[in-house]
């Protein structure tokens, strides 16, 4: 018989429970909050403790396999590279830019073993871009693929980074260290002290002026998140009516296929850290190909396919999916963006022992939040699902900053101890977002009865596409660089597979001329690829206003839909 939302987070999460996610109160960054009271000091003890699974296989990468034990000793390799040649301290920042790669994964774990932070970068970034965050976050070292040393090889020169290349395919210059001739094997463990609220690592999010903003975490954020994951699928399961299972069956051997960017919250710390955390394999993509993804599904026996709405559509559609034997997905799905209803019963159907789970969460968040899985996400498919403690989750009248009742819209506002810190360096973004611990999403909706929540639209002037975070003001900063350009509003049409696709209405200045093909052109390098407009729409009169004086974006989107405007397209 299963129990009750409220009664299943007590038997998990209560004091005097027995499990590991036991709760207590605490004081975390000058906010009293509940934590978990079993939690390691810090990620660097949870990184090390993956040696006690030796010569069980971590990582798959494009046939390469890699134990615990062989992914271990390249993590001591390059913390000693790390310390003993390249200087980095406690606390200081190295920046890793790169595709899919195991070094990835080896870098993370060696920057945070010796308390150093991890900043991850956008693999898509420009050189402007990377220019940027290098100058930001004050990197005293870059660990990169040969197309991001050859994006970032200029700044670094002039910022003096340290530059390691991975994989490189040309001859590297003197100024560059290659991996496979500095990073040395058996040197051992190098680990400092570090205290649960230092911080651990900065991922950037599009910043809603133009550039974006490094999202700081300490090791309680990260470790919080990772066991509020394990804990919510604890609750699940007693919350839920499963059918009896047989414990031998390899269904129940848990692991996961990577296909999304480990710079993405999503990538780094529910797949890759918890396949560190819980000792699972990880299959890692190079890029994601359905195709591709279908035979390691069954040749490695995945259980857990874990990214946005768009590839589980590409999965369960794609034609050769009856062709390969897909019984050991225990569950499709992932976040980044809303699920269509029909994809929802579509993979349902598609996925014969296992279904469906939607989680919402964000860079902010570490990505833990509400979860829908299951039964609940069937009865229920619109809904992000319910949260677990220790976060919280409340709608807030944006106005009077009051919280509101069941049923009634607002503003989604989370807290707990996996939220970040704030912003590197910024301060007043970082009183903007957050407000007495409370965590302001830019997302409204609603609660309702049973504490599932409704997302309904996006207070941010955000476009979500194909789970990467587009914000529109920043797109609009760049294609008013255009001489030709009057004024632009940039906006989201929606897409079946991406879920929203960039558009922009443009009206030129007088007497100037401007087509679709010379804004892709002159858009070409200056902002990455998925934030080019793939619509375009010359207008010969002033675009639409509301009575203060902005755009009417929603009237725009209404009249491409309805077919009033009709776009260029690419």
């Amino acid at each position: 018989m299963p129990l009750s939302w409220t009664e299943a987070q007590d038997k998990i999460l209560n004091p005097g429970s027995g499990t590991p996610f036991e709760l207590e109160k605490a004081v975390v960054l000058g906010n009293e909050m509940e934590v978990f009271k079993h939690a390691p000091k810090n990620l660097a003890l949870v990184l090390q403790g993956a040696r006690a699974h030796g010569d069980k296989t971590f990582l798959i990468y494009e046939g390469e396999r890699y134990t615990f034990a062989r992914v271990m000793d390249e993590v001591d390799g390059l913390a000693h590279l790390l310390v003993h040649k390249y200087g980095v301290k406690k606390g200081d920042r190295v920046a890793v830019a790169m595709r899919n790669f195991p070094e990835w994964i080896i870098s993370f774990a060696a920057i945070i073993s010796v308390g150093a932070i991890n900043v991850s970068f956008n693999a898509w970034w420009t050189e402007d871009e990377m220019d940027f965050a290098l100058k930001d976050c004050g990197a005293s070292v870059l660990i990169a693929d040969q197309q991001r040393i050859d994006t970032a090889h200029h700044s670094c020169r002039a910022l003096g980074i340290k530059m390691l290349i991975v994989r490189p395919e040309t001859e590297v210059g003197p100024d560059i260290d290659d991996w496979s001739k500095e990073v040395k094997s058996g040197l051992g463990p190098l680990v400092v002290d570090i205290d649960p609220d230092d911080d651990c690592t900065i991922l950037y999010t599009s910043g809603t002026t133009g550039r974006p903003k490094g999202a700081v975490s300490t090791h309680r954020a990260l470790i919080s998140s990772l066991m509020a994951f394990s804990a919510r699928n604890g609750v699940l399961s007693l919350a839920s009516d499963p059918e009896p299972v047989d414990p031998n069956d390899p269904v129940y051997d848990t692991s996961f296929i990577l296909i999304v960017p480990l710079f993405h919250v999503t990538g780094c710390v529910p797949v890759m850290l918890s396949c560190f955390m819980a000792g699972l394999k990880l299959v890692i993509m190079y890029k994601w190909d359905a195709g591709k993804a279908l035979p390691i599904i069954q040749e490695e026996r995945i259980t857990n396919f874990v990214g946005v709405p768009t590839q589980s559509w590409d999965l369960v559609n794609h034609p050769d999916f009856e062709k390969y034997d897909t019984t050991s997905l225990k569950a499709v799905g992932g976040g980044g963006a809303p699920a269509p209803a029909a994809l929802v019963d579509k993979v349902a159907k598609s996925i014969k022992k296992g279904g469906p789970q939607l989680g919402y969460g964000m860079t902010e968040t570490n990505a833990f939040g509400p979860g829908n899985l299951g039964k609940f996400y069937l009865e229920r498919p619109t809904s992000t699902g319910r949260a677990i403690r220790p976060m919280g989750v409340q709608v807030w009248d944006p106005a009077t900053k009051k919280v509101l009742g069941v049923g009634e819209y607002g503003e989604i506002m989370m807290s707990g101890p996996m939220l970040i810190r704030g912003y590197w360096n910024r301060p007043d973004a970082t009183a903007e977002a957050i407000e007495n611990g409370w965590l302001h999403t830019g997302d409204g909706g609603y609660i309702d009865e049973e504490g599932f929540l409704f997302i309904k639209d996006r207070i941010k002037d955000m476009i979500l596409r194909g789970g990467e975070n587009v914000f529109c003001s920043e797109v609009e900063g760049s294609i008013y660089e255009h001489p030709a350009v009057h004024e632009a509003a940039v906006f989201g049409v929606p897409h079946e597979r991406l879920g929203e696709e960039v558009a922009v209405a443009i009206k030129p200045k007088d007497g100037a001329s401007l087509t679709a093909e010379d804004l892709w052109k002159f858009l070409d390098g200056k902002i990455s690829s998925f934030k080019v407009p793939n619509h375009v729409i010359i207008m010969n009169e002033e675009l639409p206003r509301n009575a203060a004086g902005k755009f009417l974006k929603t009237s725009l989107r209404d009249m491409v839909a309805s077919g009033a405007l009709k776009p260029t397209s690419r």
